[in-house]
């Protein structure tokens, strides 16, 4: 995996600060290069490791050099169609640029404008993932933030930790990490969903009417690409082409009075829910991407449990313990559902506990 950049991605270290340590990393990152350096480096210091992955992080030092956005997002335009002239199959990953200050020539409209311009490089394309770091480490104003980056630039170890959350997630959606089995086993009385393996006992519905459409007993991913049944998880991918709505259901509906339980883990900013018979409860980056921005408990880029009691047909939902919906009305029947929009989300560990 070699990570190409600026003194953002050198300062990280050889090793990535060993945030990965079961994947092989290279750093190439250089202190003050700009986009076009990396372009005229790139064959010999990137290309000539054939790397299994690339992950992008660059442009910022452009804007300080008063580089239009579109001017910059034409070289990284560059810097891509390379890297996949080299293998056409090559994982490619970008950054967002990450928020910085005015103070330091890189003013919020301008960051926001560029990285604007980066996503419209990509827009439609499956061999590039983009990762929304921008929102991640922006406060309210647009800026860096003092606590992560103490010189309103680079980031110090906690905002490395972050960075490194963030793309934990993508390089298991990936197969560089979290390549066994999920080993979890169910309560006893509990009736599993999804059996870790494929994608049996779901399919999809027309959105409008609920008719069903399709069904993937045996099928490790959905005719469209979107869901993948990976070690024990349901990946709902990326889209490429920024958002995309899509649902996977049960092919099973649910009368009577349940317990639903499932783990999720959302990328930063991703947007996601959980339909329950047929109302949706958003499952989301909740601190980025909304409703519940006060929980607590909540762990950003990392596994998190929810909990949703349906008695009389009214939904009890909380996460991580934390109340979501206190009483959310729902019909007398329905199946379960998870829907994709923004980002990767990922569940895990589904079941269904029936009740009286």
């Amino acid at each position: 995996m070699v990570f190409l950049g600026d003194s953002i991605t050198h300062g990280w270290g050889d090793t990535m600060g060993n945030s990965f340590p079961s994947m092989k990393v290279a750093n190439r990152g250089i202190g003050g290069d700009t986009t076009r350096g990396m372009l005229i480096r790139l064959k010999d210091d990137v290309l000539s490791l054939n790397p299994s992955a690339v992950v992008m992080l660059m442009g910022t030092n452009d804007l300080a050099d008063q580089a239009e956005p579109q001017i910059i997002a034409g070289n990284v335009k560059r810097i891509i169609a390379d890297l996949k002239k080299h293998n056409d199959k090559m994982p490619i990953i970008l950054c967002q640029v990450f928020p910085s200050s005015a103070a330091k020539d890189r003013p919020v409209d301008k960051i926001k404008k560029l990285n604007e311009q980066l996503f419209e490089a990509i827009r439609g394309d499956s061999q590039v993932t983009r990762v929304e770091t921008w929102p991640l480490f922006a406060n309210a104003e647009g800026d860096a933030k003092i606590a992560e980056f103490p010189d309103l630039l680079h980031p110090n170890d906690i905002g490395y930790a972050k960075w490194a959350a963030a793309l934990r997630p993508i390089f298991a959606t990936l197969g560089f990490l979290e390549t066994e089995d999920d080993q979890f086993s169910i309560e006893p009385g509990a009736i599993s969903l999804f059996n870790g393996k494929d994608l049996s006992g779901w399919g999809f519905r027309d959105q409008k009417t609920q008719v069903k459409q399709a069904t993937f007993d045996g099928k490790t991913t959905s005719t469209d690409g979107r869901y993948i049944a990976l070690h024990g998880r349901i990946v709902v991918s990326t889209p490429p082409e920024g958002r995309r709505v899509q649902q996977l259901w049960t092919t099973k509906e649910f009368p009577q009075n349940f317990t639903l339980k499932l783990d999720f883990r959302a990328t930063p900013n991703a947007d996601s829910g959980v339909f329950i018979r047929s109302p949706q409860l958003q499952c989301r980056d909740y601190p980025l991407a909304g409703p519940y921005q006060e929980l607590k408990s909540y762990k950003p880029q990392d596994w998190n449990e929810m909990v949703v009691v349906v008695k009389d047909n009214v939904a009890h939902c909380t996460c991580n313990g934390e109340v979501l919906e206190a009483a959310l009305p729902l019909p007398e029947s329905g199946p379960i559902g998870l829907e994709g929009d923004n980002g990767q989300m990922e569940y895990r560990r589904i079941r269904l506990i029936e009740m009286p």
